[in-house]
């Protein structure tokens, strides 16, 4: 089945200024009803039928030793798995915003209006760490839309409507109120996770739909709850409209993937123990712990043990806050870092990059015959580090992709090679000259996932 991961909607009221945010003060102020906002904002909210075919399960697989000797077992029929969830509109001519875990990798994507009109769709892109997926529905036109809101506006507090289609009732709302802003600690799936926090009732169905302001505005798409038994407890999470606009201009610039600026460090909150030690008088920002020579962090001057406090004056007080900044100004951008160094304040300014390809990274497919026929090596170079999620230090070889017999035996895209029947390795030809040596006992070591892993196999 697809992962069911339940999501947080906002509300969204009647039109309002920034400075039109009194408290009700009679009782026919606090008799108002959102339903001029529903009006508004549930027409652009979809709902969103997936379908997928999933391949049958071995206990084995992946395992570095057993699944060579258990290959077929316990293995089942392919079968046909259906998902439920909604989206958003945000443009007129058919891009429908939803979750990653909605529809990546759906074969069928079927999208149903709230008129009920219906019209397949297509991904366009999917961005499984930030749980975001961009669709276009096919002969689509002159549809509603929700305006984006700048989720940077928000205030904890301030009231939001959460509209999507829980347990496949049909289009449902839900009230509630901002309850925290900047949350990171959460993740879902395997992205690194920066949310709205939100009281809005959600429930299983509502992946992907939308949380909008009192002004019908798109303040989130809702992604994920805090519950013991699947129900909705009042504690919701959204991912900011701010990353979703930007996800969004690139799926119509014509890209697959989302395409991130590359920061090149590694770094952690400052506690207060860490806060003492650097003579802060409370803890606040992220320590730089490791930086690759090429970031554009280190180009700027900055260095370990530097104390990075805000990007373009917002705060960065975690790492997925300092990448959630980075994402949302995007490559080309131009940064004022504000950062401690030495207990002093300073600022600098850098432009940020994709992460660079450079040097080249040699992919080097492994001839027929050789014992890891199937794979292509490649050597490690910043951008490499970014595809695979790489220690920022790591250097060598890597596994770029695995297939044929390389897969058989075990072998994953990102592994980095070590050494082969005991020969270190450090670049793809030193793989190559000792495969060329022949044999039919082999033992490969790898790191995978930050662990280091032996695979002996026989050819």
């Amino acid at each position: 089945m697809f992962r069911p991961v339940i999501l947080a909607l906002c509300l969204a009221l009647p039109t309002v200024s920034a400075a039109q945010t009194d408290v009700p003060e009679s009782e026919g102020q606090i008799a108002l009803s959102f339903a001029p906002v529903v009006k508004a904002a549930v027409p652009a909210v979809v709902n969103i039928y997936a379908t997928r075919v999933v391949e049958g399960h071995n206990p084995f697989a992946g395992d570095p030793f057993f699944e060579q000797f258990f290959r077929d077992f316990g293995a089942t029929a392919p079968q046909v798995q259906n998902a439920l969830g909604s989206g958003v509109i945000v443009t007129g001519d058919g891009y429908v915003v939803s979750n990653w875990h909605v529809v990546g990798q759906a074969t069928e994507i079927r999208v149903v209006l709230a008129d009920r009109r219906e019209f397949p769709a297509r991904l366009v892109l999917g961005d499984q760490e930030s749980d975001l997926a961009v669709l276009k529905l096919e002969g689509a036109s002159d549809l509603p839309v929700l305006p984006f809101r700048d989720s940077d506006e928000l205030e904890v507090g301030d009231l939001v409507l959460a509209i999507g289609n829980p347990f496949g009732v049909g289009q449902t709302v839900s009230s509630g109120i901002i309850s925290g802003l900047a949350r990171s600690a959460f993740q879902v799936g395997d992205g690194r996770g920066y949310f709205v926090q939100t009281d809005a009732a959600i429930n299983p169905g509502n992946s992907g739909g939308a949380l909008v302001d009192m002004g019908g505005r798109l303040v989130g798409i809702n992604t994920a709850i805090l519950t013991r038994g699947g129900g909705s407890n009042g504690i919701g999470f959204a991912i900011p409209s701010n990353l979703v606009m930007a996800v969004v201009k690139q799926a119509q610039d014509g890209a697959q993937r989302f395409q991130r600026p590359w920061a090149g460090v590694t770094a952690q909150p400052v506690d207060a123990d860490m806060a003492n030690a650097l003579g802060m008088a409370i803890p606040r920002g992220v320590v730089l712990t490791a930086l690759h020579p090429e970031s554009p962090f280190a180009k700027a001057g900055l260095l370990p043990a530097d104390v990075v406090l805000a990007l373009n004056g917002y705060e960065t007080n975690s790492p997925q806050e300092m990448m959630f900044r980075i994402n949302t100004m995007g490559i080309g951008a131009a940064v004022t870092v504000t950062y401690l160094h030495d207990g002093a304040e300073t600022g600098t300014e850098l432009e940020l990059v994709p992460a660079p390809d450079v040097p080249d990274r040699e992919a080097t497919p492994v001839p027929a015959g050789l014992a890891l026929q199937g794979a292509v090596l490649g050597r490690i170079n910043p951008a490499v580090i970014a595809e695979f999620g790489l220690p920022i230090g790591a250097e060598g070889v890597v596994v770029l992709e695995a297939a044929g017999i390389a897969a058989q035996v075990g072998v994953q895209p990102g592994d980095v090679l070590l050494a082969l029947n005991g020969v270190s390795v450090a670049a793809p030809a030193d793989v190559l000259a000792v495969l060329g040596e022949g044999g039919r006992r082999w033992a490969l070591d790898v790191i995978r996932q930050g662990q280091t892993v032996r695979l002996r196999f026989r050819i």
